[in-house]
């Protein structure tokens, strides 16, 4: 019998980390979860807010480590859960994460258009299962959520889930935006289960609460911050430049693995045909992108070279706020001064540009519910049992166009 290694992992968030047992740690080992601590958790984000360079790695094992705390606590509340289906849930909430590229959602479906993380995740464990003899089968079940006790897939992607939990508390901690701070331990001391579904004790309530308001004020003032979406915006517009000058047959440096992206178009079709794509992506992290970018900002193509020094130099894209003013209008008036000013063609200018609709709602039903259990055996939707929520304001799908721009200022000191 292999020796248990004791290991302890000091997080910032959480404390001391315990790594439960062998398995668990085969995994926190394996190449593709180390990928992890190379891929930024929010992003670009730290373009706006300094402190936001933690990684995926790092909220990977904290939402493992919420993952036992509510294992423990479902356990005292004597639903049944096995020694091995515990080991499975925290080996999902692991590599629930490790199908990210370069940056996470930044660059989703760019590198592989139409193919999300969670499939590419999905496509990983299955490689890491192979490799350790089905260990990871029961993992990939309560992943896709096709194993019978419905719960443990809550746990992973619900309303409710260690993601989730983990994500808010330590996002707004390294951002330094105490909005999005949640009591994670005490709606984990909630945690019941009805009829194989999650449900909060009554007497939680107000944590929930608590987490709803977290959760809306962390996605507009972090996560869907307009200079964090203006940076994205000219990151992409970096990248696929890079592909459209690749593709015409111009050199530029790349790392082996971002050079086979440039190069072709990957679909699903082909990953799911191919070992050879998904074999390149496990290869690619943020350095990969950064590396290229700082090489290109000397590239003899002055659109790439502009918006990478832009990029390097922090001169981002600005929002056009103007109201009044349609997106073409406001095209055609940037593309006339662009072609103006510098000599770039209409094709060329339109890299100086960008637009983004983002959109959020803080709480969906349909998708997941969050069950609040009374006293009495009752169990209602939090839409019903809160006092306080104005469910129609969290339900309501708030959606924001952006309209980015490279002001021409910027452009002549690039």
């Amino acid at each position: 019998m292999e020796e248990n290694k004791r290991k302890i992992i000091n997080d910032p968030v959480f404390g001391f980390i315990n790594i439960p047992n062998n398995f668990v740690l085969n995994i926190i080992e394996h190449p593709y979860f180390q990928r992890l601590g190379r891929i930024s958790q929010l992003g670009l984000s730290s373009f706006v807010y300094p402190g936001a360079r933690h990684t995926r790695l790092l909220h990977s094992l904290g939402a493992m480590h919420l993952m036992g705390e509510a294992v423990h606590q479902l356990r005292s509340q004597a639903v049944e859960i096995l020694d091995a289906e515990a080991d499975a849930v925290r080996a999902a909430i692991l590599l629930h994460d490790i199908g990210h590229g370069p940056f996470s959602h930044v660059l989703e479906e760019s590198l592989i258009p139409g193919v999300r993380h969670e499939m590419l995740s999905l496509a990983l464990m299955r490689r890491m299962n192979s490799e350790l003899g089905g260990e990871l089968e029961t993992a990939m079940q309560i992943f896709t959520g096709v194993y019978p006790k419905h719960f443990l897939h809550q746990l992973v992607s619900g309303q409710l889930d260690m993601d989730r939990l983990d994500y808010l508390s330590r996002d707004s901690f390294f951002c330094g935006v105490s909005e999005g701070m949640v009591g994670s331990a005490r709606i984990i001391k909630m945690l019941d289960v009805c009829l194989d579904d999650l449900v909060v004790e009554a007497k939680g309530i107000y944590s929930i609460e608590k987490f709803l308001v977290a959760r809306r004020l962390m996605y507009w003032q972090v996560y869907l911050h307009k200079t964090s979406v203006g940076a994205e915006k000219l990151l992409l517009n970096i990248l696929n430049r890079a592909k459209e000058l690749v593709r015409g047959g111009h050199t530029l440096f790349a790392s082996p693995a971002l050079q086979y992206f440039l190069r072709r178009e990957v679909d699903a079709v082909e990953l799911e045909r191919s070992d050879d794509a998904l074999d390149h992506f496990v290869r690619l992290d943020d350095a990969d992108i950064l590396a290229a970018v700082k090489i290109w900002e000397n590239d003899t193509d002055r659109v790439l070279s502009t918006l990478c020094r832009a990029f390097v130099g922090r001169r981002l894209f600005k929002l056009d706020g103007r109201s009044g003013i349609s997106a073409e209008e406001k095209r055609a008036e940037y593309t006339r001064s662009y072609v103006r000013d510098f000599a770039f063609s209409e094709h060329e200018a339109a890299y100086f540009m960008g637009e983004k609709t983002v959109s959020t709602d803080t709480y969906n039903a349909e998708d997941d519910r969050i069950n609040i259990l009374y006293k009495d055996g009752r169990v209602l939707d939090v839409s019903e049992a809160s006092d306080m929520l104005n469910i129609e304001v969290l339900t309501k799908k708030v959606e924001k166009h952006f309209f980015y721009y490279l002001r021409t200022d910027e452009i002549r000191r690039c």
